[in-house]
């Protein structure tokens, strides 16, 4: 049998000093299988999601009973993690809040506790007969949040 914390603790070890950071570990004793995911402000190649498989098979013999998967986090997978918020300061994201409301908009900040999404919405001041578009920073604590996610524009 794998643990979790087996998992997280080979791969944590391995990244230490690194650009890259353990975002998730799952382990599915049903099916067999253990996903790993990792993230870093830069890139994430395949050789190096190739070199935490191998070095997690080298140092937990039971994971040869296991199908392992090591993968990057996807560019517009939700965040797990307050590092993946910090890392895309300055970006589009979208939000989902747990009430379904979905709005986009620019990650402003985000610490512990909170993030800070800029947007325009339409607003029709008092005594105006025209909608006109206004700048709204909105604050979101992370238990009212069902997804943040990055927001990749081609033009």
């Amino acid at each position: 049998m794998v643990e979790k914390s087996q998992v997280q603790q080979v791969v944590e070890e391995f990244l230490q000093g690194a650009t890259s950071f353990l975002v998730d570990v799952v382990v599915d004793e049903k099916s067999k299988s253990v996903m790993v995911e990792i993230d870093d402000d830069e890139a994430v190649s395949i050789d190096y999601c190739v070199e935490i498989s191998q070095l997690i098979s080298a140092k937990i013999p039971e994971m040869d009973d296991y199908d392992l998967q090591v993968s990057s986090a996807g560019l517009t997978s939700p965040f797990k993690m307050l590092r993946q918020y910090k890392k895309y300061i300055g970006n589009e994201v979208e939000v989902l809040t747990k009430t379904g409301e979905k709005l986009q908009g620019v990650l402003n900040s985000a610490d512990e506790d909170k993030f800070v999404v800029e947007y325009t919405q339409m607003v029709k001041p008092e005594g105006e007969k025209k909608k006109r578009k206004v700048t709204v920073a909105r604050e979101f604590g992370y238990p009212e949040i069902k997804y943040t996610k990055n927001i990749i524009r081609f033009k």
